[in-house]
């Protein structure tokens, strides 16, 4: 991928070449769209890195202490030597920009892939293509927020801290000096939250800028009057509070706010510029002056931008992510405009042009943006499968299955174990779960020899030659692994996997292992009444057009499907549904183009309520309407499939009826029967016999992928393809 950086030794910034970034746990991995210079932070870098050593050591007398002091410690070669090699390194440069997530790591399961987000952060918000960033920085995008506005979020936040430093109330008066890029954006902030504002800078040009985007006065700090014309829009009194985002090696700016200040009033100071206050002036006034540190509380702070704990909104309400967010939703209300601050958009590979220009044009421009390209994509292949045997022999008849059962939640007690107690050949073995409680009780109700709370020694048991994971969602796919390598067949309760990385985890498996013996819990196509529909195509081989309609209902205060490192409800259970498209078509899935309702505030819900289109080798089209908030009354799952001159609905399991171009036939079921008892039968049957399983891996991977392409295609809006999407590094 593509990175700019500066040597500052040499002041040369370049477009380099570099590997993508590594991704660790507690962050995202974020393909850039959008990155945002700001002309006075990254101007000074630029203009910096081009000075001498001299010059660089008076740019930067913080650094020369460091280093006089490192000298006192380590003596002057070796910090002739640190200081050398520090300076011949090659830096990031950028910390404020837009992209979407192409993929989330352990930690960060809040975000999600394809999701539009703003990212924070030197040495992490980078002019790159790529960029891993921790959780605590980035934060989501308005649906109704541009990217190449979304990438100024940064520096929006830093315009929030200084007004929340500030802590002024609705009917004073500010005055913003230095009408920058951040006091472009801080004017529109006052102007917002119902502050008076009055704006002084050098340029004229923007001190236009300012009162178009709602100054009340502007002027040149040397016009003749300027003093009076505040004191008189004061009546008298005298600014409440100025912000100070003007940068530079000149004392004028504080003098100035000095003079303007009301008696007790308040500075803040948010840009770089020198400060030498006057005893006098401040004690006669008692003047309250004020830092800005950054974006907010959490910068600087590794255990929060690091580590990804954050401070609890009782104690700290506005963090660096939070003053974010609020910057996003200011945008959002039209309440900021960004347009107008925006000098130009560049293309990323004239990068290098662009930060020679800047050097040279630092007072002339605002915001300058980089719209980031992609490169096409290679042609990419689904995974092929290959059913392997057994290292082990076939059960002899009279033998029993010895099962193991890893977790034991409502849904395994009600709808999974009750069948498996009614077959003969199954030996209930062992019982784990996270609690005793639960897996005792499991134990009292169907008889298990033993229980446990450590699955990795039921998977290691002996006389277990079957388990059944029924654990949460985001557990699935490793103990998947562990029980493959372990040898034993293995029953997973629907999604196999929440991410990419998990399903590709058990496809090394498999292929390591030998071992194929995978099952999914996709019990629909069991059921009598989709086994009637495929019955009633016989041979025919379509293509079809499915409509599948899930009013799956709202989710009840406190499930764990609410809590995101679990992943979602939609990827949690559209996997039943996929699957009969599949068990019906019978063709390989290659592209899925998904949809939501996308409310002002979005809540959980509202983005379950999906519509997921899919095209199938064969030419096949199936669409899945997943909803959650229709009446309560309405039956739960409604099918109709059209092909080869017939219409066959399906209505909640109760009954099938059949049209063709004579007759209409109706099927009733005898019960609600969603295929669980003969999936457990099959199932069993399968591992006693030592034959394959009864979903084939390559539909069981497909299915599995097309629901993970379907929630990327629901948080990018675009069309994912199958083949393209397994063979990212997601």
């Amino acid at each position: 991928m593509k990175q700019i950086s500066q040597n500052y030794k040499t002041g040369a910034i370049k477009l380099e070449e570099v590997d993508v970034p590594a991704a660790k746990s507690g962050g995202v991995l974020v393909q850039t769209h959008y990155s945002v210079i700001s002309a006075g932070t990254e101007g000074m870098k630029a203009r910096e890195g081009k000075l001498s050593y001299l010059g660089k050591a008076k740019a930067r007398p913080d650094q020369v202490k460091k280093v006089m002091q490192s000298v006192q410690q380590q003596g002057l070669k070796s910090t002739y030597e640190k200081v050398m090699n520090k300076l011949d390194s090659l830096t990031p440069l950028g910390y404020s920009l837009s992209g979407v997530v192409t993929d989330v790591l352990p930690g960060a399961e809040e975000l999600q892939v394809g999701q539009r987000v703003a990212c924070a952060g030197a040495g992490y918000a980078n002019h790159a293509e790529i960029n891993f960033v921790p959780k605590n920085l980035v934060v989501p995008v308005p649906e109704n927020v541009a990217m190449e506005h979304a990438a100024f979020a940064t520096i929006g936040a830093i315009s929030m801290q200084g007004f929340r430093q500030a802590e002024m109330q609705l009917g004073e008066t500010a005055c913003v000096i230095g009408l920058g890029l951040l006091g472009q954006v801080l004017v529109q902030i006052l102007k917002a939250s119902g502050i008076n504002v009055i704006g002084i800078d050098l340029q004229e040009s923007r001190c236009e800028l300012a009162e178009s985007l709602g100054a009340s006065f502007t002027a040149k700090p040397d016009m003749a009057g300027v003093h009076s014309a505040i004191k008189r829009l004061t009546n008298g009194m005298g600014v409440d509070c100025s912000f100070i985002t003007a940068g530079g090696n000149t004392n004028a700016p504080v003098e100035f706010a000095v003079d303007i200040a009301r008696d007790r009033g308040r500075i803040v100071d948010i840009g770089k510029t020198k400060l030498d206050l006057m005893w006098n002036d401040f004690y006669e006034k008692e003047l309250d002056v004020r830092f800005s540190r950054s974006y907010g509380p959490g910068r600087y702070d590794p255990n929060y931008e690091e580590g990804g704990i954050d401070y609890p909104i009782g104690y700290v309400r506005w963090t660096e992510q939070r003053n974010m967010s609020s910057f996003l939703q200011l945008i959002s209300d039209q309440k900021v405009l960004i347009d107008p601050i925006i000098t130009s958009i560049k293309p990323f590979s004239e990068a290098e042009e662009v930060y020679n220009d800047l050097v040279e044009k630092k007072d002339t421009v605002l915001g300058i943006v980089f719209k980031h390209s992609q490169e096409a994509s290679k042609v990419k292949h689904l995974p092929e499968f290959k059913e392997q045997s057994s290292k082990i022999e076939k059960i002899s008849e009279p033998q029993q299955v010895g099962l193991g059962v890893i977790g034991a939640g409502n849904y395994a007690s009600s709808m999974l174990l009750p069948h498996l107690a009614k077959i003969d050949s199954v030996n209930f073995k062992e019982v784990s779960t996270a609690t005793s409680l639960s897996s005792a009780n499991a134990a009292r109700k169907f008889n298990f020899e033993r229980t446990s709370t450590n699955y990795k020694a039921t998977l290691s048991a002996a006389d277990i030659h079957a388990v059944l994971i029924a654990t949460r969602h985001s557990s699935h796919a490793s103990m998947v692994v562990e029980a493959l390598e372990a040898d034993k067949a293995v029953y997973v309760e629907k999604p196999l996997a929440i991410n990419l990385f998990g399903l590709k985890q058990v496809k090394q498996a498999i292929d390591a292992s030998g071992n194929s013996r995978l099952m999914v819990g996709f019990n629909r196509r069991f059921s009598p009444l989709v086994k009637r529909i495929i019955e009633e195509f016989g041979n025919n081989s379509g293509p079809f057009t499915i409509n599948y309609r899930v009013h799956a209902g709202q989710m009840e205060h406190g499930s764990w499907y609410l809590d995101s490192s679990h992943g979602t409800r939609f990827v949690g259970e559209a996997g039943h549904f996929f699957d009969v498209f599949s068990a019906i078509i019978q063709a390989r899935p290659i592209s899925v183009m998904a949809r939501s309702l996308r409310p002002t505030n979005i809540t959980q819900d509202d983005l379950e309520n999906v519509s997921a289109l899919v095209n199938y080798a064969d030419g096949s089209v199936a669409n899945l309407t997943y909803l959650t908030q229709g009446g309560s009354k309405l039956p739960k799952e409604y099918v109709e499939v059209f092909g080869g001159g017939r219409t066959i609905q399906l209505n909640n399991f109760e009954n099938v009826v059949t049209y063709d171009e004579k007759n209409k036939k109706v099927y009733k079921a005898k019960g609600l029967d969603k295929g669980q008892s003969a999936e457990m039968q099959e199932f069993v049957s399968c591992v006693m016999k030592n034959n394959n399983m009864p979903i084939a891996l390559e539909d069981l991977f497909d299915t599995t992928l097309l629901t993970l392409a379907a929630a990327k295609s629901l948080a990018c809006g675009q069309v994912v393809d199958l083949a393209e999407y397994w063979e990212t590094d997601q």
